[in-house]
């Protein structure tokens, strides 16, 4: 007998994929949580019937949600992820040698645990000394750090259970708040094909929060239509005039130095939806 999972996108579309066996389920606190074998994608997380990550794709939303800001910002030291308990952000942020200290706001600690069992891949870097592990809400914990960081990734799950106030306007000056008056803010805005109406909003509010607010879209494959993007709002500095010679080129298998600028290169529909 095959066996296959189906993550329902949207109620009239579907992404399908062969299991070989479940390796871990249960119900935390917040969400269902497992953790299945895929014959194509190798190990995937998946929260409430949704997929997190992958072993074979992964590299792809890590890097890009973590380098595009890091490589933008001259002299990153302190970095706070919201949500990404699976550590793949916290792995990429640690590349960066001007980084001292990079604090992981997890509500979930099962999600942490159980990544560090079976993604050890992604969540490796979990138990470096130069990370700082926070099981609390993630909201309050930005409304708790005032003018800390100069770079905060929101690494959530899709806009629904946990993650919905992860979305809204005041979650964003909350984050603008915590970060120095250099500080860039960087928040994965789902698909344009499915979420056009969040990016839409999300996208406005943050561009009436800071001065500097920009748009990337990347190809990942085991996410909603494939096509994924991610928003940068910045106090100060533009990722579009960085100096090409200062983007650092690092152990990176899809994000470099030649492909920083391109990603705000929008395909026309998803330009038109940001437009001011």
């Amino acid at each position: 007998m095959e066996l296959w999972y189906t993550e329902k996108q949207t109620p009239n579309h579907g992404i399908t994929t062969k299991i070989t066996k479940t390796l871990h389920t249960e119900q935390t606190e917040y969400q269902k949580l497992d953790i299945i074998e895929t014959i194509q994608f190798g190990r995937m997380l998946v929260l409430d019937g949704m997929v997190m990550t992958t072993i074979k794709d992964e590299f792809v939303y890590h890097e890009m949600i973590s380098h595009v800001a890091l490589n933008t910002h001259p002299n990153p030291k302190k970095v706070l992820v919201v949500g990404g308990g699976d550590g793949g952000a916290i792995r990429e942020i640690l590349k960066h040698k001007s980084v001292e200290k990079a604090v992981l706001a997890e509500i979930d600690g099962r999600v942490i645990e159980t990544s560090k069992q079976y993604l050890p891949e992604i969540a490796g870097a979990l138990d470096d000394p130069r990370v700082d592990i926070q099981v609390v809400d993630g909201i309050r914990y930005i409304h708790e750090h005032k003018n800390e960081f100069d770079v905060i990734m929101v690494d959530s799950t899709e806009p629904v259970g946990p993650a919905v106030g992860l979305f809204e306007k005041g979650f964003y000056q909350g984050i603008y708040d915590s970060l120095k008056e250099d500080g860039i803010l960087v928040a994965q805005t789902e698909s344009p094909w499915f979420n056009a109406d969040l990016i839409q909003r999300v996208v406005k509010d943050i561009r009436s929060i800071f001065p500097i607010t920009r748009l990337y879209t990347v190809s990942i494959p085991t996410y909603p239509s494939g096509l994924w993007s991610f928003t940068l709002g910045s106090k100060k500095y533009d990722p579009l005039t960085v100096d090409d010679s200062q983007l650092k080129d690092l152990d990176t298998k899809y994000y470099s130095p030649r492909i920083h600028k391109s990603v705000f290169q929008l395909p026309k529909f998803v330009e038109d939806l940001v437009k001011e």
